[in-house]
């Protein structure tokens, strides 16, 4: 094992590897793809716009499956690059997804109550 891995390992939490440490990420991605999808969707039925352009095209031309198609894009980029990395950064892939996601996710939600 090299220096930089077991530096790694020694931040991580317990008996968490990178591995179990990405594993646990992938669910979150899972989880904040659905809860902005669906918080996106119900603000643009209470009457809310979507700020992204490529969002916003994507799900006025082809709807819920341009959006789908949109994440099944970004996470497709993240698979293609997550092999250029080694083991132990790889977590960095799925936490770059889901960051964000959990960003527009809570930013809908906080636009969703202010309506309501």
């Amino acid at each position: 094992m090299s220096s930089e891995r077991a530096s790694l390992c020694r931040h991580l939490p317990g008996d968490v590897t990178p591995g179990d440490l990405e594993r646990l990420l992938w669910v979150v991605v899972a989880l904040a793809l659905i809860a902005d999808v669906v918080t996106t969707f119900v603000g643009l039925n209470l009457g809310l716009s979507e700020s992204n352009p490529a969002a916003r095209g994507a799900i006025e031309d082809h709807g819920l499956a341009g959006m789908l198609a949109l994440k099944a894009f970004a996470i497709s980029v993240g698979l293609v690059c997550r092999p250029l990395l080694e083991q132990a950064y790889r977590p960095i892939v799925p936490a770059g997804l889901a960051g964000p996601w959990l960003v527009a996710a809570a930013l809908n939600t906080y636009m969703i109550s202010a309506m309501v």
